[in-house]
C-alpha cells in the first residue's frame, strides 16, 4: 500500500451497496474533498491513494479520488488526459463488475485513446508516478475491451481487482 488509510467497507456497485456519497449509511457520507495543486499532483496522498483502491478493485472510490486532481489540472492538458484516462479506466472497471461488458468496452476504449494522447506528449513524470509508460496503459484499456473479465465471488470488504496489472508508482528515492 502506498497510504496509511484504511479500505472502504465495500467497493460500490450502483443498486448493490449504498451510495458512498448521497446515502447517510455510505462509506464515505459527509466525507471531505481535498484540493490538490498541479504541481503536487502525482505525489499527492491523494493520487497514491486512488492507486491504492484501484488497484485493490475499488473502482468508483479510485475515480472519485482521481477527480478532484482532474479538476485541478485546467492548466495543463498532459495531466488532464492522463487522469481523465484513469478516471475512465476506473469506470470500465465498475461496469465489467456490473456486466455491462458495452459501457465498460466504450470507458476503456476512451481512456485507451487518452493514454495514447498522453505517450506523445514525453513526460517521465507521469511513467514514475504510474510505473509503466503511458503506452503501456492503453495496451492493457484495450485488452480490456477484448478480453472480458472472469469476475469471482469476492470476500465482503475485499473487491477482486478485474484488471491484470498494477499501478505501481516509482519511490521518491529509487
Amino acid at each position: 500500500m502506498l497510504t496509511e488509510k484504511n479500505f472502504p467497507s465495500y467497493a460500490y456497485l450502483p443498486g448493490k451497496h449504498p451510495h458512498p456519497v448521497r446515502d447517510p449509511l455510505g462509506h464515505s457520507y459527509q466525507s471531505v474533498q481535498v484540493t490538490v495543486a498541479i504541481d503536487e499532483a502525482l505525489s499527492s496522498n491523494e493520487f497514491r491513494w486512488g492507486i491504492d483502491l484501484f488497484n485493490h478493485g475499488y473502482y468508483w472510490e479510485a475515480h472519485e479520488a482521481w477527480e478532484p486532481i482532474w479538476h485541478a489540472a485546467k492548466q495543463s492538458t498532459q495531466h488532464r488526459l492522463l487522469f481523465k484516462g484513469l478516471i475512465l479506466l476506473a469506470a470500465a472497471g465498475v461496469k465489467i463488475r456490473e456486466g455491462k461488458r458495452v459501457a465498460a468496452a466504450r470507458h476503456a476504449a476512451r481512456a485507451a485513446a487518452l493514454f495514447r494522447q498522453v505517450m506523445d506528449l514525453p513526460n517521465r513524470d507521469f511513467e514514475a508516478a504510474l510505473g509503466m509508460k503511458p503506452a503501456a496503459l492503453a495496451v492493457y484499456a484495450e485488452a480490456a475491451i477484448t478480453s472480458p473479465a472472469v469476475l469471482r465471488e469476492s470476500m465482503p470488504g475485499q473487491p477482486e481487482p478485474v484488471f491484470d496489472f498494477i499501478l505501481a508508482p516509482k519511490s521518491e528515492s529509487g
